[in-house]
């Protein structure tokens, strides 16, 4: 089977910088679609950064100018850059991508999502 899993989540000062990363693990034949979602206690998930399939890069409002999503060049799985934190992106931070893989019945193509990893901002 397949599996994401994030690291370098952390407790940081407001001003300071972390730097996520995504693992992905399983016989993986293609990825697609890749981005970090997150999720504040009580709020719904949201997206923070993608890349989708064809290169475009998104962003969510309240990230632009301070993240800044790339991708692993040899994997494909995603890295998001997060500078000048503020209290408010306090959340839990979950890989996604789209992936094709080796599954126990053959080829399988989903949108797959990590465990998360968790981004405190606080003084």
């Amino acid at each position: 089977q397949v599996q994401l899993v994030e690291s370098g989540g952390g407790l940081v000062q407001p001003g300071g910088s972390l730097r996520l990363s995504c693992t992905a693990s399983g016989i993986i034949f293609r990825v697609n679609g890749v981005g970090w979602y997150r999720q504040a206690p009580g709020k719904q998930r949201e997206l923070v950064a993608r890349i989708t399939s064809d290169g475009r890069i998104d962003y969510a409002d309240s990230v632009k100018g301070r993240f800044t999503i790339s991708r692993d060049n040899a994997k494909n799985t995603p890295y998001l850059q997060m500078n000048s934190l503020k209290p408010e992106d306090t959340a839990v931070y979950y890989c996604n991508a789209g992936l094709t893989y080796l599954s126990d019945s053959g080829r399988a193509t989903r949108d797959c999502w990590g465990q998360g990893t968790q981004v405190t901002v606080s003084s």
